[in-house]
């Protein structure tokens, strides 16, 4: 039998270093905006003319909002959890045609200056909404149907997405598949997707035409070297014919769906096109502040690369090369530990979750988050493509840190009402 405890503020049993950890990201975050678009004529630290002034306001209507979360009651958000993900794919159909396009991507309302971005919110309430369906029923995630409608929850908000020309955004839901892992699905599906990831790889670098000869090249040498090669040509055939298959969805998709921009980025990323004054410039002036930060950095406002405005979106997408430039090898260090700190206690959270809802949920953001971080610090260090991924809680933008707050904030009333012997 649970016992119920009686709770005298609603930051009495939440978990603590998960709170500060957060508090102390936001206010990194700030500081680091601060410092790539500080302007000596503007040096008010609530000059909303300016990024760091906006963003301040983001931070403090963020715990607000933090607040609010923790003094519902836990089970609410079970409850609610059909809603928000109703109310969130609305607005991202709604967004799709009536948003404000910016950079290729019509993903944003936009009134005077506020903008808003249901994309943020479409990540939160799918995790809500996978872990009602888990919890909701029993799910065998070794049988079809149950991975078909498990995926279903994913691909309706992919779907939108795509449509709104938000490819990047679309890439996190790739997450989601460690949280069915977690649930149950077979080890065999997280190789399948790493093979096709690499496959698809090569087939950009080589071309699909080239990807066509070398698989059945590989395919008959494996058969002409196996001892059974009745049984090897067999599993040749199982695994070829969905490999092409793959091939010649890459190369399409590499022709006729991607954008132009999108294209140059994936060529840059791969060597095969040299373009330091178009798609690569980004990710060229960002390893420059990077490297250029050495061992220490060098110091508050003393980037050279950041002052003088070199590295684009170095607010938002590019931030991490802000801190880099600026406290270096062990300033970024301390950030990533800062985050591996984040991500370790949200998953230990989920593991103390009495009930599959919250594990299932905290699964899920951290999953999110750990995407979010690994994609967008690989961007700027030229591992992987520009996709328009913010780092989590430091980025500037009003959408990814209410988002991400309510994310957590949510986790934290959860593993609160566990502690209040709320199921």
């Amino acid at each position: 039998m649970s016992v119920v405890r009686e709770e005298k503020s609603v930051f009495q049993f939440i978990d603590k270093p998960l709170l500060w950890t957060y508090a102390a990201l936001c206010l990194i975050g700030w500081i680091a905006i601060y410092a790539a678009v500080y302007n000596p004529s503007h040096r008010h630290l609530w000059d909303l003319d300016q990024n760091y002034g906006k963003q301040m306001v983001w931070i403090l209507s963020s715990w607000g909002i933090m607040i609010v979360i923790l003094s519902v009651h836990p089970r609410i958000f079970y409850h609610s959890s059909p809603v928000i993900y109703l109310i969130t794919m609305v607005l991202g159909l709604a967004v799709a045609f009536l948003g404000r396009e910016v950079n290729g991507a019509r993903a944003w309302f936009e009134v005077g200056s506020f903008r808003l971005q249901p994309a943020e919110f479409m990540k939160l309430s799918t995790a809500l909404m996978v872990a009602y369906f888990f919890a909701n029923r029993p799910v065998r995630l070794d049988r079809f149907s149950s991975q078909l409608l498990a995926g279903l929850w994913l691909l309706i908000p992919v779907f939108l997405l795509l449509l709104q020309k938000d490819t990047g955004s679309a890439l996190v839901y790739v997450a989601f598949v460690l949280v069915f892992y977690r649930e149950g699905l077979s080890v065999n599906y997280l190789l399948f997707g790493l093979a096709s990831a690499f496959v698809s790889v090569l087939t950009l670098w080589l071309g699909a035409n080239t990807m066509a000869i070398v698989l059945p090249a590989t395919a008959l040498l494996y058969v002409v070297m196996a001892a059974n090669s009745r049984k090897a040509a067999l599993v040749s055939i199982r695994y070829l014919i969905p490999a092409l298959a793959l091939v010649l969805a890459v190369g399409y998709a590499f022709d006729n769906i991607l954008l132009p921009h999108q294209k140059q980025r994936i060529l840059v990323l791969l060597g095969k096109v040299d373009d330091l004054r178009g798609a690569g410039y980004n990710v060229h002036q960002s390893l420059i502040a990077i490297g250029s930060g050495g061992l220490w950095g060098k110091g508050f406002l003393q980037g050279t690369q950041t002052k003088f405005d070199f590295v684009p979106e170095q607010s938002t997408d590019f931030i991490f090369c802000t801190i880099a430039e600026e406290y270096g090898f062990w300033g970024s260090t301390l950030l990533l530990a800062l985050f591996g700190f984040l991500l370790i206690r949200i998953f230990q959270i989920a593991e103390r979750q009495p009930g599959t809802f919250g594990r299932v949920y905290g699964y899920g953001i951290g999953c999110i988050l750990f995407l979010h971080v690994t994609i967008n610090i690989g961007m700027t260090l030229g591992l992987l493509p520009v996709i328009g991924i913010p780092l989590p809680l430091i980025s500037y933008g009003g959408s990814s840190l209410w988002s991400f707050t309510a994310m957590i904030a949510i986790l934290l009333r959860l593993d609160s009402g566990r502690m209040l012997g709320i199921r």
